[in-house]
């Protein structure tokens, strides 16, 4: 199997992993953020914490092809001396590795808090606030994602 071949399939792979999750992050910032103002707060908690507690177990599956797929089409595509594609490929690891830290220092500790408050069926008195330190960032997650699979696609059509 060729250089070529390898870098082509690893960002097809990647593509199709990180639409897994930009696609879920734009479902959460144009669906489901508003849909959220116009419940009460204990059914927000309990809600949102019962989709972090599925989310947070399959999510990481698709997100992480996503990284390594990206990450071996780089490396293939640099040892090809396909320049273009791998610094389409270069752009979309960083992009994902932002959207990883973001994703673990501000929404993974909301998620984990508000899946306990689901879980134990005692929601916390903040519930609202934490889903609004969670909608803050949602935009700027799903702009990372999409620029991620932009700059998968390049690195295809190159």
């Amino acid at each position: 199997m060729n250089l070529d071949l390898i870098t082509r399939t690893a960002a097809l792979v990647a593509v199709l992993g990180t639409a897994v999750v930009y696609g879920t992050d734009v479902f959460c910032a144009i669906v489901l953020r508003p849909a959220l103002t116009l419940i009460d707060d204990p059914t927000l908690v309990a809600v949102m914490g019962h989709v972090h507690r599925y989310g947070d177990r399959r999510m990481p599956i698709p997100g992480a092809i996503g990284v390594v797929a990206s990450a071996a089409a780089a490396v293939s595509a640099a040892l090809a001396g396909h320049w273009p594609q791998a610094t389409a490929a270069g752009a979309a690891v960083v992009l994902l590795l932002v959207w990883l830290v973001l994703y673990t220092r501000v929404s993974a500790p909301i998620n984990r808090r508000l899946t306990s408050a689901a879980e134990t069926g005692r929601p916390p008195a903040n519930g609202r606030a934490l889903q609004a330190q969670w909608d803050r960032i949602i935009n700027a997650r799903a702009m990372l994602q999409g620029l991620a699979v932009a700059a998968l696609c390049v690195a295809l059509a190159i």
